[in-house]
Order: C-alpha cells, then sequence, then structure tokens
C-alpha cells in the first residue's frame, strides 16, 4: 500500500489490524494495543493506525474522564437572552451530551452538525467554525500563548423538528476553579472531535 512491495513466497504481506490493509514487514511493524476492536495485548498496525491508536489511548486514559464528569457553563438554549447554568457533561454510553440545571437537555452526539468554539480575546469567525462532516481540523490551545477557548455554539438537529436547534455554552465568569474545569472540558471535546475525524479518516 505504500512502498509498492512485490508479495512472494519471501516477502510476507502483513495486515494492518486497524485498517486491513496489507503492507510490508517494514510498513506494518509497529504494535500497539487496540482496545476498541478487542485488542488488549499489542497488535500489528501500519504507521497511520498506529499513530491514532495511540491518540486514541492518550484520550481514554485523560480527556474522556473530563467529559464525563462534566464542568459547569452558562447555557443559552436557541435565541433565548437568558443563560441557565448548567453541567455539561457526556453520558457514560458516549452517545448524549447530557445538560443539568433547572432544566435538562440530552443532546445525540450524531445530531450535532456544527461546532463552533469561542475564544477569548478573538471575535466568533469562520475559521472557528467546524462540521461534523469534516469535524474539527484545528484549535487555539488552552495552554501557552494562544488563546483560550472560552465556549462552544452546538448546532443540532432534533427528531420530528425542522431546521436546526443551537445551545450556546459559555465558561463562567465568577468562580476560578470552575472556569479552569469548563476550559479543560472544552479542549477536551476539542481533542473527542478531532480524534474522530482521524479515525474517520483511517
Amino acid at each position: 500500500m505504500q512502498c509498492d512491495t512485490k508479495f512472494d513466497f519471501i516477502t510476507r504481506k502483513h495486515h494492518c489490524r486497524r485498517c486491513g490493509r496489507c503492507f510490508c514487514d517494514r510498513c506494518c511493524s509497529q504494535k500497539v494495543p487496540l482496545p476498541r476492536m478487542c485488542f488488549v495485548d499489542p497488535v500489528r498496525q501500519c504507521a497511520g493506525c498506529a499513530l491514532v491508536s495511540r491518540k486514541e489511548a492518550e484520550f481514554y486514559g485523560k480527556q474522556l474522564g473530563v467529559l464525563v464528569t462534566g464542568a459547569t457553563f452558562l447555557v443559552t438554549v436557541g435565541k433565548s437572552e437568558s443563560a441557565e447554568a448548567m453541567v455539561c457533561r457526556l453520558s457514560s454510553n458516549q452517545r448524549y451530551l447530557v445538560l443539568d440545571g433547572d432544566s435538562h437537555h440530552e443532546v445525540e452526539i450524531a445530531r450535532i452538525s456544527t461546532v463552533q468554539i469561542l475564544t477569548e480575546g478573538l471575535p466568533p469567525g469562520e475559521k472557528d467554525t467546524h462540521t461534523y462532516t469534516s469535524l474539527l481540523e484545528s484549535l487555539p490551545d488552552a495552554e501557552g500563548g494562544s488563546p483560550r477557548a472560552a465556549g462552544m455554539l452546538l448546532q443540532y438537529t432534533v427528531p420530528g423538528a425542522e431546521g436546526v436547534a443551537q445551545l450556546k455554552l459559555t465558561a463562567g465568569e465568577d468562580a476560578t476553579a470552575s472556569k479552569r474545569q469548563a476550559a479543560a472540558w472544552l479542549v477536551a471535546m476539542h481533542k473527542a472531535a478531532k480524534l474522530l475525524y482521524e479515525s474517520r479518516d483511517q
């Protein structure tokens, strides 16, 4: 697939356990665990798949816990003028975004069509808008000198309804710890979306 090696009795072909394509030994020599496909022990993968598998392992080890634990945001539903403090978290089965406050909302992840990251010091712009068909390709980090993620605008479809619904999540201004947790949640959400994009691309 990568080097056009001609396979014969001496030069064997190897299958990447993630994508299933055939490679020579040199192009498919990395061994990485692949728990999402029930390979707990390291298995042979091509270079591209091995990179995605390592990122997945890091995500499941670090960011997934942040998303499931959740963070507090000021949530604006639709075109409403008022915002409600709500805890936003990923459901334990990773299929829904759950928002709890005085009211309760659940958004099926598969129905999210557009994600716009809101950053401190930068007005929302075209470069910050990403769709879940192409997903997130880049986002300013919440670390270093880059602008920090301060919120998220989600557009999604509702079963049985026409058009799209909208949710705006903004990190609160009052508590520093709460704001830090919200920023960490936004970064984890970005990494999840980016990982999903890379996984689909493999």
